[in-house]
């Protein structure tokens, strides 16, 4: 029965691999594949340059950078050089729900003048009567470095209603006073400038972040050298980790095994325990009904006898599992311990996540930098606006259709009208490249899609080359080649750029359906009905799901190609036929080896999380050392830093030695169908693996086995 199945399996997955005695690892003989792919994705490179040499003549970041004055100088550069913030005269005019729907609809910026300053101001002030009086000159009531740029106030011999500057005099508090010395003014009056006092006062209170990033970047100035200390401490916690797996590794996995098993055993006896404890009670399940208060369920006897059931048939499963699959289990401690014993031969495969790192990294500041020239690309347009549209029929007669210039306007061009202003509306829009700006920035994102899954796939079929010429290399480490992680990372570029590239653009592809399903839901959320809501979820889980198995199938892939050196259709085809003619084992190694590397995670994260902690919050004092805790603002900031630097660098070895497992596991399977243990055909495994699975090699006459 069992010899039937394996037949069936044989013939519906594809038969098991030949033996073949001239193969000795990764083939050194191969030429280059997929190589349409290969000429597509250098001319999306290419177009991806040129998009950014255009989007780099045509685009001027400085429009995000820095921001812009009424006159449309920029603030911190040029005439304003030493000037980078900007000042609003009336910033309420900003928050006014008839000034956002007015900069929704015409694109107008915040109808206020607005002035490039050294320092905002920090005080609030106002104009006493007195400053009116005759004889007092402007110089002597207003600040010129508030005051619009055409204003001159030593030349200034009147101060009128349109003069576009900022007192100097820090009285805000005397606001009502001032009001109270006009005769004749209504109470709601000194009611509605206690009401301006409060709420400029809450309004500004909102602009402290800037306050509170100082304070994070003098803690970051302060702790970095500990921040640096407790990431190198996290590295060394990984590296150690992985390095002891080949010692340990048996010791964690049946420990964490019994760990759940006790921890059903114990959720077994506790609900028996509520069980028993309800048992006399006459309350039932079916008198309490259907409430929201889920602690009367909990004193029901029927809900503990259900948990009961529950638990007692997972830990029954569990058992059963454990015990028919326990071999399996061996295999796969054995091929982790396998797995640290071939980075210990190969510890420069532990840097390779750095390169990774940095290519990702120059993606990454690529495509953001293409999309910001792209998005500024195009002059600013500016066009006559009425600040105050409501104050007299000149203003309102100003439609916002006419262009000018802001370095040269004049309000004097517009008389009736003082608040007359040249605002920017919009960046022009018009000519080739300014009208299919939308679909660059497409091109910009699917690029650079492309560009990272291309780079994540390099890595893995780099390191898959050099971990299976550890295991196919007969004498280990004797036989194992000469910087095995060099010569992989050349032969991948060489022979399987098009590979690579047809892999990530599948990938690519399915995670632009997502993108372009999760912006449908964002857009429609408001307006879907329950249908519309269960049927983008279904698509989005769907998708999901594909995206996993893609991924699975691309990485088992780049291993078939590393070592055999075809193409991706048919790697992928060997891979997960190899795979599944060993679905049980493949289930076991992958969920034993999830175990370990969440383990080993929890550990590295946990440890140095709880370290950096206890030494930042001053309750680890170090003899000697200059830095205490009271010197921090914020001693969070630097325990988050760590904690998700220590995350990264987790992530990163932990990558390299998961591409370490997979590797050998299909170097293992192949292996065992191949080879038969005789002179002519010797199995590659290690002796502890042979153990496990009653096999061995045949030794020659008077040789040892």
């Amino acid at each position: 029965m069992g010899k039937k199945q394996d037949t069936n399996e044989e013939s519906e997955y594809g038969e098991a691999a030949q033996y073949d005695p001239t193969f000795r690892g990764p083939i050194k003989d191969r030429g280059c594949t997929d190589i349409i792919c290969c000429i597509l994705f250098m001319a999306v490179i290419l177009g991806y340059i040129v998009v950014g040499i255009l989007a780099w003549l045509y685009g001027d970041p400085r429009h995000v950078l820095y921001p812009r004055n009424s006159t449309g100088w920029f603030c911190g550069i040029g005439p304003n050089k030493g000037r980078s913030n900007l000042l609003y005269f009336d910033i309420l005019q900003c928050a006014t729900s008839l000034n956002i729907m007015a900069t929704a609809l015409k694109g107008f910026q915040c109808p206020t003048t607005q002035v490039c300053v050294e320092t905002c101001p920090d005080d609030f002030f106002a104009v006493g009567i007195d400053k009116y009086l005759p004889g007092v000159k402007p110089k002597d009531v207003f600040n010129q470095s508030l005051c619009v740029p055409s204003i001159n106030l030593e030349n200034t011999a009147l101060v009128s209603p349109n003069l576009m500057c900022l007192p100097d005099v820090q009285e805000l508090a005397n606001i009502p006073s001032y009001f109270s010395q006009i005769p004749g003014l209504p109470s709601s009056v000194n009611d509605t400038a206690n009401l301006i006092k409060n709420g400029t006062g809450d309004l500004v209170n909102g602009f402290n972040a800037k306050e509170v990033g100082v304070r994070i970047f003098e803690d970051f100035a302060s702790a970095w050298p500990w921040i640096l200390i407790g990431l190198l401490i996290a590295m060394l916690v990984s590296m150690l980790f992985l390095l002891l797996l080949r010692f340990t590794a048996p010791v964690m996995v049946w420990v964490l095994i019994v760990g759940v098993l006790g921890a059903g055993a114990y959720g077994i006896w506790h609900c028996y325990w509520e069980y028993d404890r309800y048992k006399n009670d006459a309350a039932s399940i079916t008198d309490i009904g259907f409430t929201t208060n889920f602690n009367v369920y909990l004193q029901v006897q029927e809900t503990w006898l259900a948990f009961l059931i529950i638990i007692s048939v997972v830990e029954a499963i569990l058992l059963l599992t454990l015990i028919f699959l326990r071999t399996r289990i061996l295999i796969a401690i054995s091929l982790i311990q396998e797995s640290s014993k071939a980075i210990g031969y190969m510890m420069s495969s532990l840097l390779y996540p750095l390169v990774t790192f940095v290519l990702v990294l120059v993606c990454v500041a690529y495509w953001g930098a293409t999309a910001l020239y792209l998005a500024t690309s195009g002059n600013p347009i500016y066009r006559v606006v009425a600040l105050n549209s409501t104050m007299n029929d000149a203003c309102r007669n100003i439609s916002g259709t006419e262009d000018c210039d802001p370095q040269n306007f004049t309000s004097s061009s517009y008389p009736g009208c003082p608040s007359a202003s040249c605002i920017f509306i919009k960046y022009n829009d018009e000519g080739l490249f300014q009208r299919n700006l939308f679909n660059l920035q497409i091109y910009n994102a699917v690029a650079f899609l492309w560009c990272v899954n291309f780079v994540i796939a390099l890595g893995q079929c780099t390191l898959a080359g050099a971990f299976a010429s550890y295991y196919w290399a007969f004498t280990k480490p004797d036989d194992i080649p000469m910087f095995p992680v060099t010569g992989s990372f050349i032969r991948t570029l060489r022979y399987h750029v098009g590979s690579l590239a047809f892999g990530s653009l599948i990938l690519t592809l399915v995670q632009i359906v997502r993108i372009i399903l999760e912006y449908i839901d964002h857009k429609t959320k408001d307006a879907q009905n329950a249908v519309a809501r269960f049927i983008l979820c279904c698509l989005k889980c769907c998708f999901w799901c594909l995206e996993k198995f893609i991924k699975f199938l691309n990485r088992n892939a780049y291993i078939m190609i590393a070592i055999y050196g075809k193409n991706f259709c048919v790697s992928a085809k060997n891979a997960f036929s190899l795979l599944m003619r060993n679905v049980i084992r493949v289930v076991v190694l992958d969920k034993v080896t999830d175990l370990l590397l969440f383990f080993g995670k929890l550990l590295v994260v946990g440890g140095v999380g709880v370290l950096s902690f206890f030494f930042f919050s001053g309750r680890i004092l170090l003899p000697g050392s200059t830095f205490h805790s009271e010197t921090l603002n914020y001693y969070w900031m630097p325990i988050i830093t760590v904690v998700f630097g220590s995350y990264l660098i987790a992530h990163g070895f932990f990558s390299v030695y998961n591409m370490c497992v997979d590797t050998l596991f299909l170097c293992f399977l192949e292996d065992l169908e191949r080879n038969d243990g005789s002179l002519q055909k010797p199995y590659f495994m290690s002796k502890n693996l042979m153990k496990i699975l009653n096999k061995s090699n045949k030794a020659p006459k008077g040789g040892k086995k």
